[in-house]
């Protein structure tokens, strides 16, 4: 894993005075570390989902569509992990989402995509029953 400083590395223009572009680079350097640590596990995760939907690593070399363009089956990756990632947040928080949820609802009806705002409406109304954990608490005796 990438390892970047994050303290502040003193630097003056020579006069005493702190350094701007050298502060920018520090910036730079320590987000990009961040960015590229988080990418490093977002990948692992993508590595383990990918083999537990094939089932062995056996079937992984399928996943490389040998006979399509490889441009072509990037450009459908990126998308899948988009939609993916998406969906995973809603599944993971749908009650926090029901606004958008029943935005996105509204949006396919209104564009006559009537299947996929069904489907989105089913969501919705299973997110609506879903309480977060501290609403549906019992008070209980000790008896």
């Amino acid at each position: 894993m990438t390892t970047v400083p994050t303290t502040p590395v003193p630097a003056s223009d020579g006069e005493g005075a702190p350094d701007a572009g050298f502060e920018a680079m520090r910036t730079d350097a320590v987000l990009t570390g961040r960015a590229v640590s988080s990418g490093q596990y977002l990948a692992g995760l993508l590595a383990a989902g990918q083999l537990e939907t094939a089932g062995t690593p056996r079937k992984l070399p399928a996943d490389q569509w040998p006979d399509v363009d490889p441009v072509v089956v990037q450009e459908i990756w990126d998308r899948a992990c988009v939609v993916a990632w998406r969906a995973a947040q809603f599944a993971g928080s749908a009650w926090l989402h029901r606004e958008g949820l029943q935005d996105l609802q509204a949006r396919l009806e209104e564009a006559g995509f009537s299947a996929m705002a069904g489907s989105v409406a089913r969501s919705r109304e299973l997110a609506l029953r879903s309480r977060h954990p501290g609403d549906g608490e019992i008070a209980r005796s000790h008896e």
